[in-house]
């Protein structure tokens, strides 16, 4: 099933900004930065800790986290026991503080020893620091995936420093957004092939370029590095316009939305401006 520009939980350019409900944020605005303050962007990241912890491995292991500082998520495998790793760019980068959580709609922390997290400097793309099959999960959210433009190499070494049995979870940009912003920098020739390219490559205005998938493209990317698919689904179905226009209104609407969405993205509709999606590296026969 292919994504539809035109579903509801697509890019929405209606979203307000700096509360004037007579401006209207771009795709590119709303999305190229995650700005945790806005309604929208605490929501997504409350949904988004709360699908963490639903994956994370009830055992305590070892996780190595790609996701850039940006990304709240060490800092709540810690908390649920498990050793992290975290891959930082630059020796001047820490990671952000934890998000502080509302209305208790996230689940309560297991009831364990916090592990241990260790920063590490190197590149995410070439995992030549590790050894093979050393992690029992790797994350790769943030959309780190989309702005690793040769996205099967990345995928090959996650599925190396996997141990057999070990899972990842990685967050892509999807094709409605990059469709969404094609339009928006009347890329029209582009976006009349977007649906069915290959490979689906998008600049944004601030000259970056990340790579879109769809659904199926993430399964076979997967497959062809030898995981098992686990499921995709939409980061969020909610869109941006949705929310903004909710939270600001009644604060108690932020946990009731979170737990919305996570039933809502359950479902097998593969829209939305982002996909997540779990997989497995095979048990070792014999």
């Amino acid at each position: 099933m292919r994504p539809s520009a035109s579903s509801a939980s697509g890019p929405s350019a209606s979203a307000p900004v700096d509360g004037d409900p007579r401006r209207s944020r771009s795709p590119a605005e709303q999305f190229a930065t995650t700005d945790s303050l806005s309604a929208y962007w605490r929501f997504y990241w409350a949904v988004a800790d709360a699908q963490l912890a639903r994956w994370l491995p009830e055992q305590p292991g070892r996780i190595l986290d790609l996701s850039s500082p940006d990304f709240r998520g060490a800092q709540r495998a810690v908390a649920s026991g498990h050793d992290v790793v975290t891959l930082l760019p630059s020796s001047d980068l820490a990671l952000r503080p934890p998000l502080t959580l509302v209305n208790g709609h996230a689940p309560a922390a297991r009831r364990l020893p916090p592990g241990r997290l260790r920063r590490v400097v190197g590149d995410s793309t070439f995992l030549t620091g590790f050894a093979t099959g050393v992690f029992d999960g790797v994350i790769a959210d943030n959309r780190v995936l989309s702005r690793h433009l040769a996205t099967e190499a990345s995928l090959t070494e996650i599925a190396r420093v996997l141990r057999p049995g070990g899972r990842t979870l990685l967050c892509v940009d999807s094709v409605v957004l990059g469709m969404a912003l094609l339009a928006e920098q009347d890329c029209w020739p582009e976006l009349s092939f977007a649906p069915s390219a290959d490979v689906l490559l998008v600049p944004w205005p601030d000259g970056s370029i990340t790579r879109c998938f769809t659904a199926e493209q993430l399964s076979e990317l997967l497959t062809d590095v030898g995981l098992e698919l686990e499921w995709i689904r939409p980061r969020t179905v909610l869109s941006a316009s949705t929310v903004e226009m909710m939270v600001p209104g009644d604060p108690h609407v932020l946990a009731r939305l979170v737990e919305m969405e996570l039933k809502a993205s359950e479902s097998d509709d593969y829209v939305g401006v982002h996909l997540l999606a779990s997989a497995r590296k095979p048990a070792a026969a014999g």
